[in-house]
């Protein structure tokens, strides 16, 4: 890597990644990591020039008290301060200058030294890639067809959880457009059976992740020289899987959904970036701005909307509530404008009135939020006819609906999701 490092040391803050993000945004590569750095570990951080420890309320840890490790002690780099944790952009500034840290930290060249690291770690064997179709799996596939070429693959695995209409158009892009090695797999019943009766949604992230290996790997067998399982990996999924200072808010199928027996090696190009970087990362790659500018899309997909054990009706109903909730915003113009919109149906039931008759049906909770790196989030204002129009629509057009909610709540202390 040429990028020169600084580490933010995670001490309990609240603000490791915004002290992170707001290094990055005055040119210069950071990392964050814990407290009880080795003396290899900290050897092994690439071009370190600074350190910048973030104390704060996570300070004492399930009743122990964080403390630097004795190499982070010794290291001898110049370092900001448990004092200076909120420390203000000229404070950065000045810090940066103090380090001697090159700005070099840019897209170009973070591309130039993955494209770099991926040939190293690849050599003359193949990589099997999961594409979704979304935003990460597509930058991955970019940044992979330019360091690899055809020794890549792509596998679009169907697994019946994916919003309407969607594994068609991965097909069409891909594979007809962009001429990818693409496979396609439908494993929709395979899927579905696996979660039957299955309602926790940790539980139901680590089939789902587990069950896409084993897919995989059934891929993998019908092709030559396969060693290599690339993945959208970026670094909200690792933080948000468990720091040592902060329990984990939710494992991702990515990160802490893989069985331990995983037949291939891991190339994660992305997870060191956040939401943002990686889509200024697709940009420089290439990619089209509405491929890029893409609504994320979680990897369990509406396996994480269908609230509860899964049912295929239920499921149904919230692919539709879905496909009419993305018509309606595209056509108020809100389409490009609001970060993450989706709906969900939870494993409950109201009592409605449906043509005269009691209805015993299903809530349709509607969520809206905006973010920039999804560490935190702040809810949308729609239009109140625009409400009053969904309202409508879902409650008459998808079958065994009779409530639409909106959902209020920010990030924190909600998540962008719901399981």
């Amino acid at each position: 890597m040429n990028q020169d490092t600084i580490a933010v040391i995670d001490l309990g803050s609240a603000r490791t990644t915004d002290l992170a993000r707001a290094v990055r945004a005055l040119g210069v590569y950071t990392e964050l990591h814990p407290h009880d750095l080795t003396a290899e570990q900290l050897a092994a951080i690439p071009n370190l020039r600074g350190i910048i420890l973030a104390a704060g309320p996570r300070r004492a840890f399930e009743g122990q008290t964080l403390d630097l490790s004795q190499p982070l002690r010794d290291a001898g780099l110049p370092t900001l301060t448990v004092d200076d944790a909120d420390a203000t952009q000229p404070d950065l500034d000045a810090f940066i200058a103090r380090t001697g840290a090159k700005r070099n930290w840019n897209m170009d060249n973070f591309i130039a030294d993955q494209i770099e690291a991926i040939r190293a770690q690849v050599g003359d064997k193949k990589v099997l890639l999961a594409l979704s179709g979304g935003v990460d799996s597509s930058v991955v596939a970019a940044l992979l067809i330019r360091a690899i070429g055809k020794q890549l693959t792509c596998v679009h695995v169907n697994h019946g959880l994916l919003r309407q209409g969607e594994p068609e158009q991965v097909v069409k892009v891909f594979r007809e457009e962009l001429g990818a090695n693409l496979v396609y797999v439908d494993a929709v019943d395979r899927f579905l059976d696996k979660l039957a009766g299955v309602a926790d949604p940790e539980q139901k992230r680590k089939i789902i992740g587990a069950e896409f290996i084993r897919v995989f790997e059934e891929e993998a067998r019908k092709l030559d020289g396969i060693a290599f399982l690339g993945q959208g990996t970026i670094y909200p999924d690792i933080i948000e899987s468990g720091t040592k200072t902060a329990k984990a808010v939710k494992s991702h199928h990515n990160v802490g959904g893989l069985p331990e027996d995983l037949q291939f090696a891991l190339v994660e190009p992305l997870k060191m970036l956040f939401k943002d970087e990686v889509r200024a990362c697709g940009l420089a790659l290439g990619l089209p701005e509405s491929m890029v500018n893409r609504q994320p899309f979680p990897g369990p997909g509406l396996g994480v909307r269908c609230l509860g054990a899964i049912t295929r009706d239920r499921l149904d109903a919230v692919r539709a509530s879905d496909a009419i909730l993305r018509e309606e915003f595209t056509a108020a113009g809100l389409a490009g404008k609001v970060w993450q919109y989706f709906t969900l149906i939870p494993d409950v039931r109201s009592v409605g009135v449906r043509e005269g008759v009691r209805a015993f049906e299903w809530p349709c909770v509607i969520r809206a939020v905006n973010t920039i790196d999804a560490m935190t989030a702040t809810v949308e204002r729609l239009p109140w006819p625009l409400m009053e129009r969904l309202a409508d629509r879902i409650t008459h057009e998808v079958p065994g609906v009779n409530r639409v909610l909106f959902d209020l709540t920010p990030k924190p202390v909600g998540t962008i999701e719901w399981e």
